[in-house]
């Protein structure tokens, strides 16, 4: 079973199987804190090829308060936002990667195809198309039971 290591919990296994990450878990990868983290568990990761995640997208995200109070709508930035985080969490989850950060680089044939509103939950996944040194550059995509919401590649820096 993968373990990971938190400064403040020590070592510990979750209950999500071989592949998958918990919440202290992401935390303690990710730098991102509320409101700004957007992912709530890794379902699957394989070191240096995919990660699978998901965000529950409620109706108490800030954001809905003003986009838009009569229908809201998760905006597309922070879809791609979502989809930047799990890719960061492939790139930062890699040994020797520990306490890094990942900085955003490029996006490229981004494209949003369904919206996402209060209730879904947007599955997140991150394959690499390319790992090189200090450069990821990861294909994405979100769905929403199935139907694909946004696809994109993402390109990133590993910074100290």
């Amino acid at each position: 079973m993968r373990q990971w290591m938190s400064e403040d919990t020590g070592s510990k296994p979750n209950n999500l199987g071989d592949n998958g990450l918990d919440i202290d878990e992401i935390l303690a990868i990710m730098p991102h804190r509320y409101p700004f983290l957007l992912i709530d568990r890794v379902l699957e990761i394989e070191e240096g090829k995919r990660v699978v995640g998901i965000k529950n997208v409620t109706i108490n995200e800030p954001f809905f308060a003003g986009h838009f109070p009569t229908k809201p709508v998760m905006p597309g930035v922070l879809i791609l936002e979502a989809l930047a985080q799990i890719s960061g969490v492939l790139m930062l989850s890699a040994k020797g990667k520990e306490r890094k950060l990942a900085y955003f680089l490029a996006i490229d044939k981004a494209k949003f195809r369904k919206a996402v509103h209060p209730g879904d939950q947007l599955r997140l996944e991150a394959e690499v198309l390319r790992m090189k040194g200090r450069i990821l550059k990861t294909r994405v995509q979100a769905s929403v039971e199935g139907d694909l919401a946004c696809e994109a590649e993402m390109m990133f820096q590993l910074m100290e």
